[in-house]
């Protein structure tokens, strides 16, 4: 199957300066990462989603948020899921730019080289988060972002139903991105 490029994702090629938002620049620059080396890396720009719902509200109180057609699909997803005995849970979802920045910031500050940086992580405007559509998924008992997640129920009953409703998993191993083959990410792409 071939997965189609979300609306909200453009390739740098081609871009002017005037699509990207105004703080864009200033804040890559100040986390030392040039345009250069996201080109090279052919990232995706993502926009910041402006219209969000909250789609679940965590055990600790954080409210995850997506846009509206996200959430109500995240919603009938994690209740069929819930049907078939398997608890889904949201680790997170939107992101502005500020809080993708201080997740490369705090790595940077833990002397971390940058090509494993952006092997984890997306640089502030081109991480799916943005978009309001992606999601980092868990279930209870195992440790969120790893990938063990990838032996649960839980993964399994993704593979197996979450085209369904919109969502695939963006970074499968050997992804073009450079990411890390991470089984607990998925994006709502659905039209």
């Amino acid at each position: 199957t071939r997965k189609r490029r979300s609306s909200s994702a453009v390739l740098l090629s081609g871009m002017d300066d005037n699509t990207l938002p105004d703080n864009l620049i200033p804040l890559l620059n100040e986390l030392g990462l040039s345009m250069y080396v996201i080109q090279e890396r052919r990232m995706a720009f993502h926009a910041e989603a402006h219209e969000l719902s909250i789609a679940e509200v965590g055990a600790d109180g954080r409210e995850h948020r997506l846009i509206p057609e996200a959430a109500q699909a995240w919603t009938a997803m994690k209740q069929a899921a819930a049907r078939d005995g398997i608890t889904l849970e949201i680790v997170s979802a939107f992101r502005d730019l500020a809080e993708q920045a201080a997740i490369i910031r705090d790595k940077l500050e833990r002397a971390m080289p940058i090509e494993k940086i952006l092997s984890l992580s997306a640089p502030p405007g081109f991480s799916e988060h943005h978009t309001g559509r992606a999601v980092d998924i868990n279930m209870p008992g195992c440790i969120p972002r790893e990938e063990p997640f990838e032996t649960t129920a839980a993964f399994s009953w993704l593979t197996q139903h979450a085209g369904r409703y919109g969502f695939t998993m963006s970074y499968p191993r050997g992804n073009r991105a450079g990411f890390i083959y991470e089984p607990w990410h998925w994006l709502f792409d659905a039209p």
